[in-house]
């Protein structure tokens, strides 16, 4: 099983389950817009994985997913009903589809503007800052003063939330200012499968 990542992407968040696995795993550092990783990925985007003689698997929250059926072992999923893992697909499709492209504004205000001066670039990103404390604040109310974002229990939910939180670092408002976030993050950062895959991605 190999996973292509990036440093800094959500990528980390299928390296933080895969650490949590136990299981044999390879990484390769993915030189995003090259041709040959264009072959691996046409889309040019990370996470990507290769388990055996697989096809290219893509997308964050499908290689969880993946994971976490793969390695029953591991525990990484919802325990219960139909409910729970709705609550389980409500909050990876929350993850997916309204926290990450919160951020897309803040990194690459230059794709939603036609405009080249820089004072329309810097609106469109000081723009992004209340989407991002909306999606912020929901996951606050998510972990409700405990530790994991679904189930009461370490599913592949954490991880993802964590490899974008850390995002925040450089906005108006960290996930420092959040309280639920900031007891979440800090359990996060004290998890040695969390540790091992940061240091590896060189991240700190």
């Amino acid at each position: 099983m190999k996973l292509f990542y990036a440093p800094g992407t959500c990528a980390l968040a299928p390296h933080i389950a895969l650490e949590w696995t136990g299981k044999p795993y390879e990484t390769e550092l993915a030189e995003l817009g090259s041709e040959a990783f264009l072959k691996i990925n046409p889309l040019g985007m990370v996470p990507a994985l290769i388990d055996g003689n697989s096809r290219v698997m893509t997308q964050a929250d499908a290689i969880l997913k993946y994971v976490e059926v793969k390695f029953p072992e591991a525990d990484l999923g919802i325990h219960g009903g139909a409910f729970e893992h709705f609550e389980m697909d409500e909050v990876l499709a929350f993850l997916t589809g309204d926290f990450h492209p919160a951020f897309w504004p803040f990194f690459v205000p230059e794709r939603f503007t036609t405009s080249t001066d820089e004072a329309d670039v810097n609106a469109v990103r000081e723009a992004s800052f209340a989407r991002i404390d909306r999606v912020m604040t929901h996951l606050d109310t998510l972990l409700d003063g405990g530790v994991h974002v679904v189930g009461g229990k370490r599913t592949i939910a954490d991880p993802y939330a964590f490899a974008m939180t850390r995002w925040t670092a450089n906005a108006p408002r960290s996930w420092r200012d959040y309280p639920s976030v900031k007891r979440f993050m800090e359990t996060m950062l004290a998890d040695p499968g969390v540790l091992t895959a940061m240091k590896a991605q060189g991240l700190q």
